[in-house]
């Protein structure tokens, strides 16, 4: 692994377990285990240092969504792939959505830490409003926004409340809120 990407690991792992304060060049270098001045050759400020993290988050999320969209099945599909990824978010990646909740925090005050994170946001929100749309939803678009409105509530809820809150059902009502009962609109499956 190179070192910077040890370096943005670590910022990330700090973000996610410390907060925005413990992100300094010296705690990065010590988290990364790299030579004292590692991160601040890579990152000279700390605004560079939080702007990589934050690039760093969204190229990891891009990852995770990039790639032929494949469209559900069906509601049972969808619904099961999004609680699939509440689940994982929150568990398996779950210092990496803290540092992202904290850095869109941060965002609110600092445009170049919150463009990235908001154009990652809505490559996820293109996906589900064409799955949406697949599955018969009359206005898509309102409906992939009542969707991740109900994810992201289930992540706040599930980081910050009830680790082990149930997920399916919450998702599940909301889909079929602004679905047809037909399904599907093709029968391409």
């Amino acid at each position: 692994m190179s070192t910077r990407r040890r370096v943005l690991d670590a910022a990330v792992e700090l973000l996610g377990t410390r907060g925005l304060r413990a992100l300094t060049h010296a705690r990065v270098d010590q988290a990364a285990g790299v030579p004292k001045g590692s991160t601040s050759n890579y990152f000279r400020t700390r605004s560079a240092l939080l702007t990589g993290a934050v690039e760093w988050i969204a190229e990891q999320d891009r990852g995770a969504v990039e790639g032929p969209a494949s469209l559900p099945a069906d509601v049972d599909a969808f619904v099961a792939q999004l609680a699939g990824g509440v689940e994982m978010i929150t568990g398996a990646f779950r210092t990496r959505t803290i540092a992202r909740y904290v850095l869109f925090l941060e965002g609110t005050h600092d445009d170049d830490v919150r463009r990235p994170l908001l154009a990652g946001r809505a490559q996820f929100q293109t996906v589900v409003e064409a799955a949406m749309a697949h599955l018969g939803a009359p206005d898509p678009a309102v409906a992939a926004t009542a969707v991740m409105s109900v994810c992201e509530g289930l992540n706040i809820h599930r980081i910050t409340v009830d680790p082990e809150a149930e997920v399916l059902a919450p998702i599940e009502a909301v889909v079929r809120a602004f679905v047809p009962a037909a399904g599907p609109k093709s029968s391409s499956r």
